[in-house]
């Protein structure tokens, strides 16, 4: 089962580094973070990666191409025609297609530029910048359990993002979507979704946002599913943001670390 990861923003909250490189290559504990959000899905048994690039896009290309030379033991014989002898496997079992979905193409739309790289077949998708504890297979499980075109990740959190309307009788049915307001205890949407490939059919073009039309019409049409997660879960937005993430590393409390 393929993961798709959006990671063509141009970051601009964090610009002091995403000027140089594209936010989800900002490094925490020394490692992107979207290296961290690969290695949440890959604990999972979750190893089909397509990312969706696009601003500076050669900066994540350059890092798996480099990737497996960078994570293992090597010999360069210079006398030898500079021949390279790899010693040990220490990468990981990825798969990466990486898809430069356009330099100012909006959420939707970079979702809708890997439908050939899907194919007919349901998929995981989350952005590039947040990280979090989720059991990547319960997440599937439930999806599975609902039959309706997507499911997200309902979390609690400060009221910076999207929020979702829950029906208090069905907890897993989305009665509606807006965008951020202050209401104390709406639950926002934190990414990690699971996708049926119907969800193509909701999206127009470039210029569309996922979190708008789309979602709104998956809610109006009751294929739109929220999985209610109260664990850890928490985005790089600001280089505060990045800061903390880097501590909780550092000091070894980091939830989302299991390998």
């Amino acid at each position: 089962m393929k993961v798709v990861i959006l990671a063509g923003g141009f970051g601009t909250r964090i610009s002091e580094e995403s000027h140089l490189r594209p936010k989800p290559m900002i490094e925490i504990g020394g490692k992107p973070i979207l290296w961290h959000i690969m290695k949440e899905y890959s604990h999972y048994g979750f190893n089909e990666f397509i990312i969706c690039a696009g601003y500076k896009q050669e900066v994540i290309k350059e890092y798996f191409n480099n990737y497996y030379l960078h994570n293992c033991d090597v010999t360069f014989d210079f006398a030898n025609r500079n021949k390279k002898t790899f010693h040990s496997q220490k990468a990981e079992p990825w798969k990466v297609t990486i898809v430069d979905t356009g330099y100012s193409t909006m959420t939707g739309g970079r979702i809708k530029r890997i439908k050939e790289h899907v194919g007919n077949e349901t998929f995981f998708m989350t952005y590039g910048d947040g990280v979090c504890d989720l059991d990547m297979n319960k997440l599937l499980e439930f999806h599975k359990s609902h039959g309706k075109i997507a499911t997200v990740t309902a979390i609690l959190a400060g009221q910076r993002f999207g929020v979702f309307d829950i029906d208090s009788d069905d907890s897993s049915v989305v009665k509606d979507f807006r965008e951020k307001a202050n209401i104390d205890g709406a639950r926002i949407n934190g990414g990690y979704m699971v996708l049926e490939p119907g969800v193509f059919d909701y999206i127009e073009g470039d210029s569309t946002f996922f979190e708008k039309e789309p979602m709104h019409n998956l809610v109006r049409d009751g294929e739109l599913a929220a999985y209610k997660y109260d664990g850890f879960w928490k985005c790089m937005d600001t280089a505060r943001e990045r800061d903390e993430l880097s501590e909780l590393i550092e000091t070894g409390r980091a939830p989302w670390i299991k390998w």
